[in-house]
């Protein structure tokens, strides 16, 4: 079986290059996720593409998993299906489904998901009001409405995910998004909205090994099992 994760050489090459600067991102942790909790989970004979990144280098026919959610034509408008043939792509955004919709190439949403048991291992009591864990660079957007008030506390930036998980753990309420939404639930906090594109209900705790079910339904139907 063919794979392309976070130990390719072209993406471990591309991660060095960051120079550490927002290596740790949901979309990393994701796709190592992917290849331990769905892809073994999952019934295909078409290889994967876990990063669905320019430069990375991919495979004809592949699963391809979209993580970024914005800057669509910068991001993946000059090779999104110029490259390679017959590729099905994953999406955890509707916006990002519609951009590639747009493109005339097959698209599906696969709500975002976590490994809930590996998570709740670091959940403790609840000493701590209220957190953010996220993407640093949501507040460098000014584009975005954010809805954070005053007191609440940040975590250390560009630690490991592990680090995070504990910070989190004790606080009562957390503002988050996408996979620390998830991650912030199955360690008993309330999800707050911090982002005026979603709410905190756009992210229901999913565990992977339900999701690798959802997507073996998905691609039974389109390839016609």
């Amino acid at each position: 079986m063919k794979i392309k994760d976070t130990d390719s050489p072209n993406y471990k090459a591309l991660r060095d290059a960051l120079g550490g600067r927002g290596i740790y991102n949901g979309a990393y942790y994701y796709s190592k996720e992917i290849v331990k909790n769905i892809i073994p989970n999952v019934k295909t004979n078409r290889p994967w593409d876990t990063l669905g990144l320019r430069g990375t280098g991919s495979f004809d026919d592949a699963i391809v998993f979209l993580h970024h959610n914005v800057d669509f034509e910068q991001t993946y408008g000059q090779w999104l299906g110029k490259r390679y043939k017959n590729q099905v792509f994953i999406v955890n955004q509707w916006a990002t489904y519609d951009y590639v919709k747009s493109r005339g190439l097959p698209v599906f949403f696969l709500p975002l998901s976590i490994d809930t048991k590996y998570v709740k291992q670091f959940k403790t009591k609840k000493t701590k009001e209220a957190c953010y864990a996220g993407n640093r660079w949501f507040f460098r957007r000014p584009d975005l409405e954010k809805h954070i008030p005053e007191g609440v506390d940040f975590p250390p930036d560009n630690i490991p995910r592990e680090e995070l998980l504990k910070f989190m753990a004790p606080y009562k309420t957390c503002y988050a998004i996408a996979r620390c939404a998830l991650e912030a639930q199955a360690l008993g906090c309330e999800v707050k909205k911090c982002d005026s594109r979603f709410d905190p209900e756009d992210f229901p705790l999913i565990d992977n090994k339900e999701a690798a079910k959802m997507l073996q339904k998905i691609l039974d139907d389109y390839d016609g099992v």
